[in-house]
């Protein structure tokens, strides 16, 4: 009988998951580093949506001691459509959904408390967790940020000439018939990435600013008109990574919290970590 490959992915979720990899993975702190490593693997731990670097004890290059840490954090579980709830980055490194032991290491700044976790598992017996948002990060010699690439994670855009038709409480924002649509491995619906010309109501920056580590750097939009002062809105990568050039400049919504139409049909909202405003 034929399987979905992404139930079949799901199904794993709640497992301990690595996968080595044959780049060169080195861990940065200032000028010092922390890491070098030709062995790496990407580990998830169970639950978890994104993974770390993990590396061989004898390629940390500063001293590990074991770490006070243990156990301060506290999971952020998300829900993304109708599945189970997930970790994603919000919940930070000091939560491990596997056993093992959180450590400790001594740079030039002092000691680092917890940024280093070694799971019990056999597999990965030789292999130390290294908390991503405590070092700075190289694969080869492009630096990496966000979090580590999924390997099994594809971002792909298509130029399209559906219509697609964005309405907040009645109030028309957007309408395009010439979208770029963005789809991305395991997210439960397609963005609409659309000109700017194509927006009908006045967009108001907002200071918010994330990192994709598959698109680059996203700022924020209010759209007041609608009485979204302040709440973001839409978003836009005016200089995405290499991987997706075809979305620089133009403007996506979160169509979680909007009314939208595609070729004249309406499309139910996604179930994402986005669907309340932050």
């Amino acid at each position: 009988m034929a399987v979905s490959v992404s139930q079949t992915l799901m199904q794993g979720l709640g497992e301990l998951r690595f996968q080595p990899t044959a780049k060169r993975i080195r861990a940065l702190r200032g000028r010092a580093v922390v890491a070098d490593s030709t062995r790496a693997a990407l580990v998830w731990e169970p639950r978890r949506v994104v993974p770390v670097y993990a590396v061989p004890l004898t390629d940390v290059l500063v001293p590990m001691t074991a770490s006070s840490a243990a156990g301060e954090a506290t999971e952020v579980p998300v829900r993304i459509g109708d599945g189970e709830t997930v970790l994603d980055p919000r919940t930070g490194f000091g939560f491990h959904s596997c056993p093992g032991r959180a450590m400790s290491i001594e740079t030039g700044e002092g000691v680092l408390d917890g940024v280093v976790f070694r799971p019990d598992d056999p597999e990965l017996a030789d292999l130390v967790l290294l908390d991503f948002a405590a070092f700075d990060w190289l694969e080869e010699d492009e630096p990496i940020r966000g979090h580590p690439r999924d390997p099994f994670h594809r971002v792909d855009v298509r130029r399209s000439s559906r219509r697609v038709r964005l309405e907040l409480d009645g109030l028309l924002i957007a309408e395009s018939d010439r979208p770029s649509m963005l789809f991305e491995t395991m997210l439960p619906s397609v963005r609409f990435y659309l000109p700017r010309e194509d927006v009908r109501v006045p967009l108001t920056p907002t200071e918010t600013r994330t990192w994709c580590a598959y698109k680059g750097e996203a700022s924020y939009f209010t759209v007041e008109r609608a009485g979204e002062r302040g709440v973001d809105v839409a978003w836009s990568y005016e200089r995405p990574l290499p991987d997706c050039p075809q979305i620089a400049g133009q403007v996506a919504f979160f169509q979680e919290r909007l009314d939208v139409t595609v070729d004249g049909a309406p499309w139910v909202r996604p179930r994402t970590p986005w669907s309340e405003p932050a």
